[in-house]
């Protein structure tokens, strides 16, 4: 099995809280992070595709059409934009980290143009990174 990854960036605001907590809750677990006016970051993610060498092509996927959907429908959908109002498939989900990762998953796993979609690697900073792999 032969793993290909793709890293792609973009720049994203949100604000983390709960609408059915109070504020002081919400400044409590999310900290700076619960800013009403918002805050951002410049994510990057790495999509990993698993699959068998294709004996004629040598891919696994083919890169170009794989940035191809990342792009249409992920990252254009998400850069410059606000995580909490402006993304259709995080409509109603706080916008985490590990959520935006499901999110991202979601928007890709039937969409691979060869192999098969093996992990969500997002970078919400150089030191905060979660990894998705689908439901268990």
């Amino acid at each position: 099995m032969m793993y290909v990854t793709r890293r792609e960036h973009f720049s994203a605001a949100h604000r983390l809280y709960n609408p059915s907590w109070s504020d002081e809750q919400n400044d409590r677990v999310f900290g700076k992070c619960n800013n009403p006016a918002g805050h951002g970051h410049n994510y990057y993610v790495e999509v990993t595709v698993a699959g068998e060498v294709d004996p004629e092509t040598g891919y696994v996927v083919d890169l170009k059409e794989l940035k191809r959907v990342i792009h249409t429908h992920v990252i254009d959908k998400l850069d410059h934009r606000n995580l909490n109002t402006d993304v259709d498939f995080l409509t109603g989900v706080n916008p985490t980290a590990e959520n935006i990762a499901i999110g991202i998953w979601k928007q890709l796993v039937d969409r691979m143009p060869q192999g098969r979609l093996y992990q969500i690697r997002l970078y919400e900073t150089e030191k905060n990174i979660v990894d998705y792999r689908g439901e268990a």
